[in-house]
């Protein structure tokens, strides 16, 4: 199931696989990676990308995040207990990635 929700310069994407009615993780996936603009000024395209596994017990909720702005890629997988914490660990990832974009292109 993939809902699909723009804001301002934010356009985020939810993807649940093997689930489909989980709202209120969708609606903390999307305000979360919104708040990855503060880290970058142009457009931002996210999809957000959750699922688990069967065969791990204590790790079994997956987070993947892609991130595209203009000419780069940026992407996030992690695993955790709980779906929040699997996105939080992914934020932290994309916003060093972002953060080291931005200084690159301050050095140009």
């Amino acid at each position: 199931m993939t809902n699909s929700v723009t804001s301002d310069a934010v356009t985020v994407k939810v993807t649940l696989r093997h689930s489909n009615n989980h709202s209120s993780i969708e609606g903390y996936a999307r305000d979360v990676a919104s708040g990855l603009s503060r880290f970058y000024a142009g457009p931002l395209n996210c999809h957000v990308i959750l699922d688990h596994q069967k065969n791990d017990h204590e790790q079994n909720k997956l987070a993947e995040i892609t991130i595209h702005v203009p000419q780069h890629d940026f992407v996030a997988r992690e695993s955790a207990p709980t779906y929040e914490q699997a996105i939080d660990k992914c934020i932290d990832v994309l916003e060093r990635q972002l953060k080291k974009l931005k200084e690159k292109q301050k050095n140009i």
